[in-house]
């Protein structure tokens, strides 16, 4: 494919001209992402709602706890509520399902009766502690009330269903009061952003101006407020408060936070069609994905307030990088895309998809992670547990839970798969951007007409896309050819052309015709990844990654020690289809160096080395065959 001339232009590459293609309009119909609504829909949906109920969360709605009883409320219930309740409007958005939508009513009913008069909603400011109502910035009232806002969108378009979206409307009509016009709350911005995101849906929803100068508020007078105050176990890095918005350059404090705070700014930025604020997110968005990324998408490597640390610091036993968190760095890259089509967006947020965020989930479906190490090892996870609680070190489980004190997963996960089709196309003018490959069907629209597109792929296990047009007319098609295919043959029904690639997208214009075919095939290459010598955790090691998946190894398929693995970049690497728990994917195999195990500890001569038979796996499938060592990153032998 020729790079494109200076002089040459295409319509739809200007700057804040992008919109969305919402998963509305798409239709998932086989293959990997199919076969994971299907396993939501069947086993997640219920399996989360379950644990929920046990735990208390549903009842907590009722508003009757009273000092004594079991399942005292928490501050933050409501959104795992709320959230679940998006996610299952995703996939009712697809297929209406009474008996869902009765459990789903339910919820809504209790909200609609224990709503005040006032529009206040929110459990444990009620029932425990009502005289702290909008007094204590770190206590997740405004991200609940987001999450509410964000759920009753989506169970409104699914089914119309009026009655969730009013009662958010009412809570944000009070927020709006007493934060932008009256300024009587006890602070100025929310300690946990996400509201901005659900203020920025809303206005979008109901054209209302008033919530998208709410956003407004709370993002422009974020680290300007001296009523913005901390308590004793966070800072104002923490929650994003220690410059202006604009001022900031490194992602710092609170990953999920951090990152559904540059969501929101560039959510304002493609609104507002400002530049310097845009400027920002990519100052934002490269600190991350050059210094403080792990190579799976994780963000936040520390525990210590679930935080970014500084750069290059990635260790992999303590990596922390929720799940979350990289659901909401895909976040961000999708709206950094609208702004400016630059294919380093989609690239990132596949990464994060395909690794850290499926990783969050087990194949049954039923179990979560909410941490995602890079490396554990079995006899250190046992050994730091027999130690007294203060003299442990932070380590990750290493089996999935049906729940977690925090589950913010699970229903987080829930939202993303029922609405992945989001990340496949988004327009500007009359240019189709293609940004995630994935098997389905789509009704995008260009200039007020509707153009069909029917994608087939075995995507990620395979590089071949095939996208046949419905709908004719004079449009522009944009494949994404990402960073780790470098190149991508591209054949118009039957004869391979040369398209202009600016920024890592292939622009193929000309008259479609219903029925043209387009195959874009990406070499699916097993690559070997080094690390920059500056993150000292991984200096001197090598990962294996092939097309968006990063691969890991564990000791259930390779009897040895993982740590002292030495791999090479001349080894043959053979791809086969396998099974891990009963899912077909895609495996890795190859031959490996590793040294004979001595009787002493330290050696004055070089130990024999001996070739073995090594298997990777796709990272996300990894935990799911008990408690195993596993390791992503290998001494690297030239």
């Amino acid at each position: 494919m020729e790079k494109i001339t200076e002089t040459e232009k295409i319509t739809g590459m200007e700057k804040f001209g992008g919109r969305p293609v919402s998963f509305d309009t798409i239709d998932v119909t086989d293959g990997f992402w199919k076969e994971k609504q299907d396993l939501f829909y069947n086993k997640t949906i219920k399996a989360v709602y379950d644990r929920f109920e046990e735990t208390g969360r549903f009842e907590a709605l009722k508003f009757n706890w009273k000092e004594g009883m079991p399942n005292k409320p928490h501050i933050f219930w409501e959104s795992d509520v709320t959230k679940w309740i998006e996610g299952a409007a995703y996939f009712l958005q697809k297929k209406r399902d009474t008996e869902l939508e009765a459990k789903v009513d339910e919820l809504v009913e209790r909200m609609v009766i224990t709503q005040d008069d006032n529009g206040y909603l929110n459990a444990y400011f009620t029932v425990v502690e009502p005289e702290a109502r909008f007094t204590r910035r770190t206590d997740h009232e405004l991200y609940c009330a987001g999450h509410l806002v964000e759920g009753a969108i989506a169970y409104e378009k699914a089914t119309g269903k009026t009655a969730m979206l009013q009662v958010a409307i009412k809570y944000i009509d009070l927020i709006d009061r007493v934060f932008r016009i009256e300024h009587s709350a006890g602070y100025d911005t929310p300690g946990h952003e996400e509201i901005e995101l659900a203020l920025i849906k809303l206005y979008d929803y109901t054209g209302e101006e008033r919530y998208k100068l709410l956003a407004e508020y709370f993002i422009n007078t974020r680290g300007t407020s001296s009523r913005d105050e901390t308590y004793s176990f966070t800072d104002q890095e923490h929650m994003q408060s220690h410059l202006p918005v604009r001022k900031q350059v490194t992602a710092e404090g609170h990953s999920v936070r951090a990152l559904y705070l540059y969501s929101g700014m560039a959510d304002l930025a493609l609104k507002n069609k400002e530049e310097d604020l845009y400027n920002v997110c990519k100052t934002l968005f490269s600190n991350i994905v050059n210094k403080r990324m792990y190579i799976t998408g994780g963000i936040g490597s520390t525990y210590l307030g679930e935080s970014f640390t500084f750069d290059y610091d990635l260790p992999e036993y303590t990596a922390y990088n929720e799940t979350c968190a990289s659901i909401a760095l895909a976040m961000f890259c999708r709206r950094m895309w609208l702004i400016e089509p630059d294919s380093i967006y989609a690239d990132c947020a596949e990464r994060a998809l395909y690794n850290t965020v499926l990783s969050g989930v087990s194949l049954s479906g039923d179990s979560f992670f909410y941490k995602n190490p890079l490396s554990v090892n079995p006899v250190r996870n046992a050994f730091n547990n027999s130690r007294p609680k203060g003299l442990q070190e932070h380590l990750p489980i290493m089996e999935r839970v049906k729940v977690f004190d925090c589950s913010c997963c699970p229903p987080n996960l829930l939202r993303v798969v029922g609405s992945i089709a989001d990340y496949m196309y988004s327009t500007a003018n009359d240019v189709i951007y293609a940004h995630c490959y994935m098997d389905a069907s789509a009704a995008v629209l260009v200039h007020n007409k509707e153009i069909g597109l029917v994608q087939k792929t075995k995507y990620p296990y395979e590089g071949r896309i095939e996208i046949t047009t419905q709908t004719e007319g004079n449009y522009t098609i944009a494949l994404r050819i990402p960073a780790w295919a470098k190149k991508g043959e591209i054949i118009i029904n039957g004869e391979e052309v040369s398209a202009p690639v600016i920024s890592g997208y292939a622009y193929c214009k000309r008259f479609w015709k219903d029925g043209d075919t387009i195959i874009l095939n990406l070499p699916m290459e097993v690559k070997i990844m080094e690390a920059n010598p500056k993150a000292a955790d991984l200096c001197g090691r090598a990962a294996i990654t092939r097309g968006p998946l990063v691969y890991c190894a564990e000791s259930v398929d390779n009897n040895l020690e993982l740590r002292d693995v030495r791999i090479s970049r001349t080894a043959d690497y053979t791809v086969k289809q396998d099974k891990v728990c009963n899912t077909e994917v895609s495996v890795i195999h190859t031959k490996a160096l590793i040294r004979e195990i001595p009787d002493q500890l330290y050696m004055d001569e070089t130990v024999r080395r001996k070739e073995i038979p090594f298997k990777l796996i796709p990272y996300f499938t990894r935990a799911n065959r008990g408690i195993t060592e596993m390791s992503t990153w290998f001494l690297l032998e030239d």
